[in-house]
């Protein structure tokens, strides 16, 4: 009798742990499911978000034409930007509503780190650097980076080489991608990191910086407000073009906005985002954070420099 309780004993744990390893094959399936393969109404069906409903974005508004706040003839703020209404094109694909928050670019990243937000929209690099707090979506916008200068100095900074000085004060926006090539191409001159490009800019200008480095289509769109301001190269990087952050481990999310920024530039929205931003860009604008008030803050000198 002993020995066949014993054995029924037996029977029952080999069972339970075939169950088990049956349990742990069909987890092991889900995890490893083709969300690349799965349509977009597929994808929506499964997706999740941080708040229910809603496309929670994060951005920083200091980087025309990519996001800045568009100016009316009363000085009232509008978010604008490529950015911004791609952002609205992929919450309207997604069913989702908009909730953007502004906020400095070094913020974006911890944010997306931290995964309160869905996404970051900031015109990221896919820096591989990076890939340890967000996942990047595929290449949306073919750009490229540049180093500036001003007319002042357009004579003695004519190359990279030239740049790499230690006579030189050469800017780019902390946390940045810029702030990487600097340290890369001119480790031997006094680089500095500033919150803001526009402060960067207006140090340029006004001579308080030699030079800085800044994605092209930006430092294009300044060149066309401010005269004063050149181009003096383009700066190699690999990592060419800009990426959406995704907050990591949302495969569902990341490859939903793969498809839409596929059907984006097929269809041309992408373009029309590009060309409407870039008219904005050079009008009245401001760039930084706005006040609780949701006004450009009267104590900002850059609120000064917003008419083109």
């Amino acid at each position: 009798m002993k020995k066949f309780i014993a054995l029924m004993l037996a029977m029952v744990m080999v069972f339970a742990l075939c169950a088990c390893g049956n349990d742990s094959k069909n987890d092991t399936d889900a995890d490893a499911k083709d969300y690349s393969s799965m349509t977009l109404d597929e994808l929506k069906a499964e997706l999740k978000t941080v708040n229910e409903g809603k496309l929670t974005v994060a951005t920083s508004p200091d980087f025309a034409p990519y996001e800045f706040y568009s100016l009316d003839a009363d000085g009232n703020a509008t978010l604008a930007g490529f950015d911004i209404a791609f952002a609205q094109y992929i919450a309207d694909k997604l069913g989702l509503e908009l909730n953007i928050v502004p906020m400095d670019f070094d913020g974006t990243l911890a944010e997306l780190q931290a995964k309160n937000v869905d996404i970051g929209m900031a015109g990221y690099s896919p820096d591989p650097k990076r890939e340890s707090i967000m996942s990047f979506t595929k290449i949306y916008y073919n750009g490229g980076q540049s180093f500036i200068t001003s007319k002042a100095k357009a004579d003695e900074i004519t190359s990279l080489e030239a740049a790499n000085n230690a006579k030189y004060k050469i800017g780019a926006q902390t946390g940045s991608i810029q702030m990487d090539l600097a340290e890369a191409n001119t480790p031997d001159a006094d680089n500095i990191g500033l919150t803001k490009v526009p402060d960067i800019i207006a140090e340029v200008v006004s001579g308080k910086l030699d030079g800085a480095f800044m994605e092209t289509i930006v430092a294009k769109a300044y060149q066309a407000q401010y005269e004063d301001l050149v181009i003096v190269c383009d700066v190699p990087y690999e990592q060419e073009g800009s990426a959406i952050g995704v907050n990591k481990d949302n495969e569902v999310l990341l490859a939903a906005m793969n498809l839409i920024i596929d059907e984006a530039i097929n269809d041309g929205s992408l373009q029309k985002f590009v060309d409407e931003a870039g008219i904005l860009a050079v009008g009245d604008k401001y760039e930084g954070l706005l006040d609780d008030a949701g006004h450009v803050p009267a104590a900002d000198d850059t609120a000064a420099d917003t008419a083109a």
